[in-house]
């Protein structure tokens, strides 16, 4: 297999197909409505990689969309468990999950993995990783999170064999004493998402969850006394039983886990984008997609947001500040709009993020035919 040749500004005819096999996260399906960023991050790449003439194979959890030609990973039915499922997952799921990565691997490393030119890693797991010198096709990692003792442990594992993208040059600083990475920044569907009209409440959107902090959106929006309307999946009870429902009410209202489409509606007719991480947010997605909608951001100053919120398009506040929060929001609503959709056009789509990928493809393979 010969490197793939691409020029700028031709990335719809590459060189060369290449045969791609993206291996996603197992635990939730690559299927709207997007459970989070990472399910929508991988989905938007296959369909892209497809329509740009490349084979691709998605290694996914089970109910992912079946147009993507999905290979289901075999992740055991396991019992229900009443808590969260997004983080600390129990001991039976953490089985589950090494299991189906470990078949995985052991089919790629034989006769099955000569199909692929390369392994595009987008799992959160760490077997991809430290099983990857066992491969014929070179995977390129990519960093979804900061470091985590598991992952960190694979990387040291895998001895330089990989090669990794970070989502962020805050989350490829966090990695650098431990490997090297490009930045490739996530990228939106802006035709997905289309400008839209602005109206007069505020919109935060995503996963339901404490290191969201969407409690702290509803707080900052009524000391600004903004409405505000919440979206995404409830992945933790409890925490939005005692932290976010006692705060819902005429002006505070929770739309449900909304499809893409009546997503977009609703982040495009609204005023401001609120985004809120109590962590290190590695990139923050439902903030470029505010911006493709032309919706200007106050967002918390927190891991790569600061990378995907320029001084024209949303206005930052110092984390877990909601006075400061609520000045944001007012600031931010005096934005041009069209300015925010321009910049996530230019800056932060789906187009530029796979040109980037398919760079890194042909840096990889060039790495191994070196070899």
């Amino acid at each position: 297999m010969t490197a793939l040749t691409v020029r700028e500004g031709q990335r719809d005819q590459p060189g060369e197909r290449l045969r791609i096999c993206l291996v996603a996260n197992s635990r939730f399906p690559i299927a709207e409505p997007f459970t989070g960023g990472l399910e929508s991050m991988t989905w938007h790449l296959a369909r892209e990689l497809t329509r740009r003439n490349h084979e691709v194979a998605v290694f996914a959890a089970p109910g992912s969309d079946p147009d993507l030609g999905v290979i289901e990973l075999d992740v055991a039915s396991l019992p229900e468990h009443p808590g969260r499922h997004d983080v600390g997952a129990p001991p039976y799921v953490e089985v589950a999950e090494h299991h189906a990565y470990l078949a995985l691997m052991l089919e790629l490393a034989g006769s099955a993995g000569a199909r692929f030119d390369v392994v595009h890693n987008n799992s959160l797991h760490y077997l991809p990783v430290a099983m990857a010198r066992t491969l014929s096709a070179p995977m390129l990692t990519t960093l979804h999170t900061p470091p985590v003792w598991w992952l960190e442990s694979a990387v040291r594992l895998d001895r330089g064999t990989s090669s990794f993208a970070a989502v962020s040059q805050h989350t490829a600083d966090a990695w650098a004493s431990i490997t090297s990475s490009a930045r490739v920044l996530n990228g939106v569907d802006v035709d997905r998402w289309p400008a839209g009209p602005g109206g007069q409440a505020a919109v935060w959107s995503g996963r339901l969850v404490a290191e969201k902090a969407p409690h702290d959106a509803l707080l900052a929006a009524r000391r600004a006394g903004v409405p505000i309307v919440l979206a995404g999946p409830l992945l933790d009870e409890d925490y939005f039983r005692t932290q976010v429902e006692p705060l819902l009410g005429p002006d505070a209202t929770y739309a449900g886990h909304l499809a893409q489409a009546e997503l977009a509606e609703l982040v495009g007719g609204s005023a401001v984008a609120v985004v809120t991480p109590a962590w290190d947010e590695p990139y923050g997605l439902v903030a470029a997609e505010a911006l493709a909608c032309g919706t200007p951001v106050a967002a918390y100053a927190r891991g790569g947001l600061p990378e995907v919120v320029s001084p024209d398009t949303g206005r930052l506040a110092v984390a877990g500040d909601v006075d400061m929060l609520a000045l944001a929001m007012h600031d931010a609503l005096t934005l041009d709009r069209s300015r925010c959709r321009a910049h996530a056009v230019a800056e932060l789509s789906l187009h530029r993020m796979v040109d980037r990928y398919e760079d890194e493809y042909v840096r990889v393979l060039g790495r191994r035919l070196a070899a």
